[in-house]
């Protein structure tokens, strides 16, 4: 079996704009520029021949993907592709107090403790365990050769390590943008990476 997997962030929600912590605890809808980043990844996008749809179970995701559904394209909404839980920081502004303890959480899992989780929330550990339950019932689906997917920024890093079998302290590698793409091919045994952050079809908009 062979299959291709093109991963996208949702767009730009005002919690992005202002740096609030968004998990998967807040349901935010995509601001103005989000939704001219949609447009603008469905008008690239629009005949590329996908199978299938998969959002999360969170609104930015389909309101990115809203084009796509209104053209038919057949989709569901899995709620394994969910964003990490930031716990009890998410809505949090970020200030000298927050960032320390951010800064401080990511040093921690780029050093190994994968299995901290944030206060009130979720470990690397455990959202990649959940991700690979999702995977699993996308790659069932042996019929679906060529797959988008629209999630979130932290599971996407997260997602690309379980994918590409690096380990999970290495997720920052990954960089990601609102609505960038990420192109995977499923050789029958493996998973190449063919694109990386691509962002070209964003590059009219303005910041």
């Amino acid at each position: 079996m062979t299959k291709k997997i093109y991963l996208t962030r949702h767009g730009q929600t005002d919690y992005n704009k202002r740096g609030v912590v968004q998990g998967s605890g807040i349901d935010a809808d995509l601001n103005a520029h989000g939704r001219k980043q949609a447009e603008a990844f469905y008008q690239q996008y629009q005949h590329h021949p996908f199978d299938k749809l998969y959002v999360s179970k969170l609104k930015r995701t389909s309101q990115s993907m809203a084009q796509f559904i209104a053209s038919e394209l057949v989709y569901e909404q899995l709620e394994e592709l969910n964003e990490i839980s930031w716990g009890n920081r998410e809505g949090e502004a970020f200030n000298a107090t927050n960032d320390q303890y951010y800064f401080d959480m990511i040093n921690k899992w780029r050093w190994g403790q994968t299995d901290f989780a944030i206060d009130g929330g979720e470990s690397p550990e455990q959202v990649a365990h959940r991700l690979k339950k999702g995977m699993k019932k996308i790659m069932a689906n042996a019929h679906e050769k060529e797959v988008l997917i629209c999630m979130h920024g932290r599971a996407l890093r997260i997602l690309l390590t379980v994918l590409l079998n690096y380990p999970l302290t290495a997720m920052d590698m990954f960089e990601h943008q609102n609505l960038c793409l990420y192109e995977l091919e499923y050789t029958g045994s493996i998973f190449k990476l063919n694109r990386f952050n691509d962002i070209s079809h964003l590059r009219h908009l303005a910041v």
